[in-house]
């Protein structure tokens, strides 16, 4: 047996460990040729294979896109005062999962932060409710903690920089720590709040979209002047990654000036709501339009709120563009067909009236103002129904349809675009050249049997006020592009005249009558301050089918159809005139539905309102530039110390002030009866409360005690009168 050597045994050692060395990179050899090869395989498919959906896809990740939001452009009142404009508010929230949020520091403040969150926002929890949500907001581990806990929503960018400040908040400006959140977010704001709200209109998501546009008013009648134009961005590849940059910049929205004129619909609207509370009304609608321009200076709606656990009346539907029988307010519109096709004069020629008129054997028209005989020229001052049948009929007895073209000759069915959303336009129905036809047409004449929306029926008005031209309607008086350029709207006409001169004059005087004659309807309205003309109008409220219509196309009808009949007892008031009447300057029409006893009378409810109106806008200088009194005789009562209304106040502080041996506190002299009384030397607040309380009408200026009043003291002027005062401080 031979026997291995030493060295023998180290050559095989050596050979084992070759081997297994060679073994364990063959190994490693034979995974990397799998890999390479499963990678080869890979990339062929990726390549090759499935190339298509991967190009496809890489592609739509670099289309990934967004639609930037435009800036919705602002709407302003006549004088530039802001009626919407976009506002950015802020939400301010605390992430309690933040990547290096100071727990330990945040424990330790939470008393302090509890306090000072209480006394900066009072109302919504107090110092020991605010501690309670911070503490519970960190019990649970942080994984689990919110990452929006609200602070407050919806606030200025001062609130915000006031949190800033508070406890914990202002130990560092490094949000990872303090886990301060503030996202910014774009509100529409209107800061006069509910007025005009209806004819400003309110913006939202429509059913059609989810961006937000105009619902009603101008924001939806101008919506797309004022939304502007989307931009857009993409996401596009950069050398530290993806993101969003702007292909196409948004075009921000035009601002729109408006005709509105903030004091005389706040004159309006406070008229109109307390004649609403008074007469316990359903609802009223009422519009200011200045004669010469057409410009709607002012339109309130406003409805009884059924929500509400006392009366009260909001902003509602824009009742002023839907369509009503207008009842006797219609005869203004008839006369001037009349006097234009001739069949209206001579305005001397005299009908016999009486109480009751059966026109075609049929149901009797009745008169209740009207004596037994009365000329053309007074039919309007008596609101005669029998009057103005016997007139038109007999010129229309041939074609029923004709009195409706007349009109249309007019303009009186042309569409306005005013700017006022779901504008409608008036309502007459195709008559059968038949009996029927012309018993339609007969009760047409005096203001049943048709729908016409307050606004036309104001414009026609407006048009005789207007010496017979027929200025068009408008709440839109300019538009700003993004860029700052102004377009302005011009006035224009629906038609250059629907009136000569002379029939203007000769309507004009008719209305006049309704006021100031013996017969007149409205004669509640008489003043010695501002002359009113214009024309009462009384309907029954007629019955509504409330089931919806739809036309040919499948649109839901807006104009509700008539089931037939009336409700006995309730009425719908108008009053539409025009004031000063020997230089008119604005038209004004007020409807009131269903108001109550002692208020049914158009004259008592709706003129009411006008008349109140139109002395407020005299009282602020809006009528004339200076009403202009005479107070040469008046008598200056010299320098003054001190002045009050009250005994025990001048003697408090003539004795405080020891003034006894100088010079003695004036006392204002006694009112004396149809004089205006001595406001000077007093504070605004007893000046008002004396003149307003006599029936004045006060403007001052100035700050401090009354210097000076126009006019002076002693002066005889009757209530409603306006009475100037200067104030100073010394």
């Amino acid at each position: 047996m031979a026997v291995s050597s030493p060295q023998n045994k180290k050559n095989r050692t050596k050979g084992n460990r070759n081997s297994y060395v060679v073994g364990r990179f063959g190994i490693i050899f034979a995974i990397t040729v799998f890999i390479a090869a499963c990678i080869s395989v890979m990339l062929v498919r990726t390549t090759v294979v499935n190339a298509k959906a991967w190009n496809a896809m890489g592609a739509s990740t670099l289309r990934d896109s967004n639609i930037i939001t435009p800036n919705r452009g602002e709407i302003l009142a006549a004088d530039g005062s802001i009626l919407a404009t976009n506002l950015y508010y802020f939400n301010v929230m605390v992430d309690f999962r933040a990547t290096r949020f100071d727990i330990s520091g945040f424990n330790d403040s939470i008393p302090q932060l509890a306090g000072a969150l209480a006394r900066l926002i009072p109302g919504k929890r107090d110092s020991v409710a605010w501690c309670d949500k911070l503490k519970a907001a960190i019990e649970p581990p942080k994984s689990k903690r919110t990452r929006n806990f609200v602070i407050v929503k919806g606030v200025p960018e001062e609130m915000v920089n006031k949190i800033k400040r508070l406890p914990f908040f202002r130990s560092t400006k490094n949000c990872n720590i303090t886990g301060l959140k503030v996202d910014k977010v774009m509100k529409r704001s209107y800061p006069f709040g509910q007025m005009a709200r209806m004819s400003i209109g309110r913006v939202g998501m429509t059913d059609s979209c989810s961006e937000i546009h105009g619902r009603s008013g101008l924001e939806r009648a101008l919506d797309t002047l004022l939304y502007g134009v989307p931009g857009l961005e993409r996401k596009k590849l950069f050398t530290r990654g993806a993101r969003y940059d702007v292909e196409i910049p948004p075009i921000h929205g035009y601002d729109v000036t408006t005709t509105i004129d903030i004091t005389m619909q706040d004159i309006l609207e406070s008229e109109l709501g307390e004649m609403l509370l008074a007469a316990k009304a359903d609802w009223g609608t009422a519009m200011i339009m200045e004669v010469a321009t057409g410009d709607i200076k002012a339109m309130s709606n406003l409805e009884r709120d059924s929500t509400a656990s006392k009366p009260r009346y909001v902003e509602a539907l824009n009742r002023a563009v839907q369509a009503y029988e207008p009842g006797s307010v219609m005869k203004v519109m008839t006369m001037a067909v009349a006097l234009e096709k001739g069949f209206g004069k001579p305005i001397s020629r005299t009908y016999p009236i009486g109480r009751s008129f059966a026109y075609l054997g049929r149901r009797p028209i009745s008169d209740t103002h009207s004596p037994g005989s009365l000329p053309i020229d007074r039919f309007i001052e008596y609101s005669s129904n029998i009057g103005m049948v016997k007139m038109t009929m007999p010129h229309y007895e041939g074609d029923p349809n004709r009195f409706k073209s007349d009109l249309a000759e007019m303009g009186f069915f042309d569409v306005f675009n005013t700017g006022i959303a779901r504008e409608r336009i008036p309502y007459f129905p195709k008559l059968q050249n038949n009996v029927g036809g012309r018993l339609a047409l007969s009760r047409m004449v005096f203001g049943y049997s048709t729908m016409i929306p307050p606004l036309y029926t104001c414009a026609f008005y407006n048009a005789v006020a207007n010496d017979g031209r027929f200025v068009r309607p408008r709440l839109v008086k300019s538009l700003r592009t993004p860029d700052g350029r102004d377009s302005t709207i011009d006035v224009s006409y629906v038609r250059e005249r629907i009136l000569s001169s002379e029939n203007a004059a000769i309507l004009r005087k008719m209305m006049r009558g309704v006021v100031w004659e013996q017969g007149g309807t409205a004669k509640a309205l008489k003043n010695d301050i501002v002359e009113i003309a214009g024309k009462t109008g009384t309907c029954k409220i007629a019955r509504e089918d409330k089931r919806p219509r739809y036309d040919k196309d499948g649109n839901k009808l807006q104009l509700t159809p008539f089931k037939g009949g009336y409700l006995e007892g309730h009425y719908r008031v108008t009053f539409c005139g025009f004031f000063p009447y020997e230089n008119p300057k604005y038209t004004c029409i007020v409807v009131i539905n269903d108001p109550k006893l002692p208020y049914r009378g158009p004259a008592l409810s709706a003129g009411t309102v006008l008349k109140n109106v139109a002395l407020k806008l005299y009282a602020r200088g809006m009528l004339e530039e200076d009403p202009g009194f005479d107070a040469s005789n008046a008598q200056s009562a010299g320098p003054t110390v001190y002045s009050t209304f009250n005994n025990r106040r001048n003697a408090t502080l003539h004795a405080d002030l020891q003034l006894a041996d100088s010079r003695a506190i004036r006392r204002p002299a006694d009112r004396q009866e149809g004089c205006i009384p001595d406001v000077r030397g007093v504070g605004i607040r007893e000046a008002l409360t004396k003149l307003e309380g006599s029936g004045y009408s006060v403007s001052f200026q100035g700050i401090g005690y009354v210097a000076e009043q126009q006019p002076e003291a002693g002066t005889k002027a009757g209530p409603g009168t306006k009475v100037k005062l200067i104030l100073k401080h010394d």
